[in-house]
């Protein structure tokens, strides 16, 4: 499915429902009411009803990684996105391993954190908050150090709105002989991010992002040779990837109290992209989001952090207006009280703030957060969005 195309059947996206403000955020986010009330229903964890969930989802998230060989296996994790990257970062690289990590914002910086508490040897490239690493760069640091046996990118990188290069950067580690590892916690789902588009070992997502569902589990993709070779090398009980799978394949369940309202609702989820076109229907669907709402804030005075090359469909970050009328907290409860809750940022050199393209929304939703964008900078008495002279003189010099 196309933008061109869009479905008609989703004009209910042009209002919230229950009388709720839009999620303007990378997840958790608004979601269909079809999904909410899936979750009416209590199920019991161990019931063959509910194994039966499990398993559809499996096979369900195998299908949009495009598994035709049946090299992968997926399993499902409780707890937030963090919980099943560490997982996967625990499980999959050895205790004696070295990995490169290569960061451009907020969650690569978690991942070498996390790398620090698992005691795993890591390097990085850190390209700070405006550039994606290239796959160039990437190959360069595998020559120079052959003890790496690893490579860790985040694929959307939301502290920015990056979308960074997977397929050179795959390319560039695997014609090193290396492996990847990706976190494609907000791209999953709506961005290529299949089996056939680029090469890795695992990749992880969450219930509560591009395929709109709510919060409580995240998912890994991995070879089924890594979940093999897995076996005894997680440092934690409750995040041993290799445990869950052995169990899921053995008795259909969890190891530990799933978050069943969350499966139920996810299936849900699950339906609604697929009736959207699957990844490429909702991802075009993010991306006229993201240009409606970006021309808009641009005609409004606002400057993105990022040029179009690196925009992703997923979440935009904009610098705050100079004006010393402009306060951040103000902004957003004017937002608020319009219907749009949107997101702080996250950059370390200049003030900036995110909207997200993601969630059950379309593109005349778009012109509405721009329209309360407009109206909330009005009663500020806020004349210029133009962000200071500091910020787009940093995003010149490191975008040289």
């Amino acid at each position: 499915m196309t933008v061109e195309t869009f479905d008609a059947s989703l004009k209910p996206l042009e209002s919230p429902r229950l009388g709720e403000p839009y999620l303007l955020t990378p997840g958790p986010l608004t979601t269909a009411y079809e999904v909410k009330e899936a979750m009416l229903r209590d199920w019991g964890s161990w019931d063959g009803d509910f194994r039966a969930m499990t398993a559809e989802l499996r096979r369900e998230l195998l299908d949009i990684a495009g598994d035709v060989d049946g090299a992968f296996d997926c399993v499902p994790m409780q707890g937030s996105g963090s919980f099943s990257v560490e997982a996967m970062l625990g499980s999959f690289i050895p205790r004696d391993g070295k990995v490169l990590v290569l960061m451009n914002g907020a969650y690569g910086k978690r991942i070498a954190q996390t790398l620090g508490y698992l005691g795993r040897d890591h390097v990085s490239i850190d390209k700070g908050d405006y550039m994606p690493p290239r796959g160039t760069e990437v190959a360069e640091a595998l020559d120079a150090d052959p003890a790496i046996t690893h490579v860790v990118v985040v694929h959307c990188e939301t502290s920015s709105g990056i979308l960074n290069p997977l397929k050179e950067i795959s390319d560039a580690v695997y014609s090193c002989g290396r492996k990847l590892l990706v976190d494609s916690m907000s791209a999953f789902g709506a961005v290529p991010a299949g089996i056939a588009d680029f090469r890795y070992e695992a990749i992880v997502s969450s219930a509560n992002k591009c395929i709109e569902g709510v919060p409580g589990f995240g998912f890994v993709i991995a070879r089924k040779t890594e979940l093999e070779a897995a076996k005894g090398r997680s440092h934690s009980l409750s995040l041993d990837i290799h445990a869950q799978w052995d169990a899921m394949n053995k008795t259909g369940q969890w190891r530990f109290t799933p978050p069943t309202h969350v499966v139920a609702a996810f299936i849900e989820a699950l339906r609604l992209h697929r009736k959207e076109g699957g990844v490429a229907g909702r991802g075009g669907r993010y991306a006229r989001n993201r240009d409606v709402m970006v021309a808009g804030m641009r005609e409004a005075g606002f400057e993105t952090l990022l040029g179009d090359d690196w925009l992703s469909p997923i979440i935009v970050t904009f610098f705050s207006p100079a004006d010393p009328k402009f306060r951040f907290e103000t902004f957003y409860d004017l937002m608020k009280s319009k219907g749009f809750i949107i997101y702080p940022g996250k950059l370390t050199v200049v003030d900036s703030f995110r909207v997200g393209c993601i969630g059950r929304m379309d593109e005349h939703v778009m012109r509405k957060v721009v329209v309360a964008a407009r109206a909330s900078l009005a009663e500020m008495g806020v004349v210029s969005a133009a962000p200071p002279e500091i910020a787009l003189a940093e995003r010149s010099r490191l975008a040289a």
